[in-house]
């Protein structure tokens, strides 16, 4: 089926023409589901409770009909959007700026700790329509009452969990006490745990939309999914070759610990390979100079964690590649949602050690999602990649480049007679190209049918244990909350067990009925 049979044009969505433009200079020609499905609710002034991961095309769902509703005429503050860090609030703030480029008279604010809070207390008193922020930093200008909010008439709360999970609750309250009652409010969140259910009943009004985007849609999409089955020590050869056989322009490779992040950077850089790494134990200027690098293109690759990821929006990003298969369910939708962007076509591979087999057959059936396994690039497909990159440089060289006095020093040497031109080219070639590669062996694990069978593993014991990561987000987050009389008996009794044993409950209560897991759109009520 054409990826585009279901989509919908920008140009016919009856968008003002000025946001048409400047969205299609980005690149944008179809929405994503949750574009096509928020975009008109915002439109209409309806409050939005949206379930949707990073990487679906939130900023634009909230952002476009943002815009649209502002007057750029009244300099008055009409809009606020709350972000959980720095990183989301600038690049949102960014994005916003770049859908209003034809709309004259418009102003995007981002506002977040770290910054001189005078030059942003300037900047307001200039007159700004739009403020994208930390809670903590908003809740300092409203103190200040150098943020003033009579005039808002829309609130935006992006990555609302997240929020929750770094203690902005309290703020976030203060914030909407604050703000008028005739107001419209959206929120965006990957789940939707019960704090946030509850900050939905008291500050959305009754009639507030639920719009629900599925697994299914965010990871099948335009994503070409592979996994590979390796061994451990051989891990980092086979990611390497990956890379030199796909040769993706930018990709992101995903590690389960910080150390692995840091190894996995030095052993790149070591291979020749432009690689950066992130995650929490980085400053704020280290992250802001990796973050720099890898949106200017002067890294190819960016390595990082789950948690540190959360605020990495980056179009372009051609591979995703899960060097550790992730530990929760919900980080593989997280991770390769970050490629496959505004209808272009994107890779995710996955090394897969052993048991973890077994890891993947839970994500591809709670994600109702096929992941295809390949064979290693062999040593002669390698090879042959290198050659022609090699090659193609040499030309590009021989084309733009005064060739002259090389040319005039090799004539002295092949008029010795020791060495042909062709044994010359190819000592050369050798040289760029390395030594030489034997195939990768795999012995592949078998899998037992009665742990499939049974949905939890070859053992029973893959939950316990478990890695917090970088933060314990997944501890943190504790189990995820449905809306209101959505939950059931079998929610109650499970009790503190792991987040994939929770998935599998949630999908064979569901099997055999209306499923919500299904891959279809889900809009009712809140």
């Amino acid at each position: 089926m054409d990826s585009t049979e279901q989509q919908i044009s920008y140009k016919e969505s009856g968008i003002d023409e000025r946001i048409i433009k400047a969205v299609e200079e980005m690149g944008f020609e179809y929405m994503t589901p949750i574009q096509a499905e928020a975009i008109p609710i915002m439109l209409e002034g309806k409050d939005l409770i949206g379930q949707a991961q990073t990487g679906t095309g939130k900023t634009a769902a909230f952002g476009i009909p943002l815009i649209q509703g502002v007057d750029p005429e009244d300099k008055a503050l009409q809009a606020i959007i709350l972000c959980p860090t720095r990183e989301l609030a600038m690049q949102a703030a960014e994005e916003l700026r770049r859908f209003a480029k034809y709309i004259h008279g418009l102003k995007v604010l981002p506002v977040y700790g770290g910054q001189d809070i005078s030059r942003q207390i300037r900047a307001l008193a200039g007159g700004v329509q739009i403020v994208v922020g930390t809670p903590g930093r908003v809740m300092d200008h409203m103190r200040r009452h150098t943020l003033k909010t009579a005039q808002v008439r829309t609130v935006i709360l992006d990555e609302a969990d997240e929020m929750l999970n770094m203690g902005f609750r309290e703020d976030i309250e203060t914030i909407l006490k604050d703000m008028p009652t005739e107001r419209q409010t959206a929120l965006f969140s990957a789940t939707m745990p019960k704090p946030i259910l509850d900050i939905t009943k008291e500050y959305q009004k009754p009639d507030a939309e639920y719009l629900k985007m599925t697994p299914k849609e965010i990871t099948i999409s335009l994503v070409k999914q592979a996994y590979y089955q390796v061994q451990r020590k051989d891990k980092e050869e086979v990611l390497s070759r990956l890379l030199d056989y796909y040769h993706p322009k930018r990709s992101l490779i995903f590690c389960n610990t910080k150390r692995m992040v840091d190894e996995l950077t030095e052993r790149l850089k070591d291979r020749g390979y432009q690689a950066e790494g992130l995650h929490g134990d980085l400053t704020q200027g280290q992250r802001d100079t990796v973050m720099n690098l890898f949106r200017g293109g002067r890294t190819a690759i960016l390595i990082a964690t789950d948690v540190a990821a959360r605020g990495i929006d980056v179009d372009d990003v051609e591979a995703v590649f899960n060097y550790d298969v992730p530990e929760d369910i919900e980080y593989y939708v997280h991770r390769i949602g970050r490629t496959g962007r505004a209808g272009k076509t994107g890779r995710s591979f996955t090394l897969v050690v052993g048991k973890e087999i077994y890891k993947l057959h839970d994500i591809e059936r709670v994600c109702h999602t096929k992941i295809k396994e390949r064979n290693i690039p062999s040593a002669a497909d390698i090879t042959s990649v290198k050659a022609e990159k090699v090659l193609g440089e040499a030309l590009e060289t021989l084309q733009s480049k005064n060739l002259d006095k090389t040319m005039e020093f090799l004539e002295g040497k092949l008029a010795d007679g020791e060495y042909t031109a062709l044994e010359l080219a190819a000592a050369f070639m050798k040289m760029k190209m390395g030594d030489d590669l034997k195939d990768i062996k795999v012995e592949k694990f078998k899998i037992k049918e009665f742990g499939l069978r049974k949905g939890g593993g070859s053992d029973g014991k893959r939950g316990e244990g478990r890695r917090r990561g970088d933060s314990g987000r997944s501890r943190r987050r504790g189990k995820e909350a449905a809306p209101e009389g959505r939950k059931s008996k079998e929610e109650s009794k499970r009790g503190g067990g792991s987040r994939k044993k929770e998935f599998e409950l949630g999908v064979r209560r569901k099997e055999g009925k209306s499923s919500k897991l299904s891959g279809k759109k889900q809009k009712s009520k809140a």
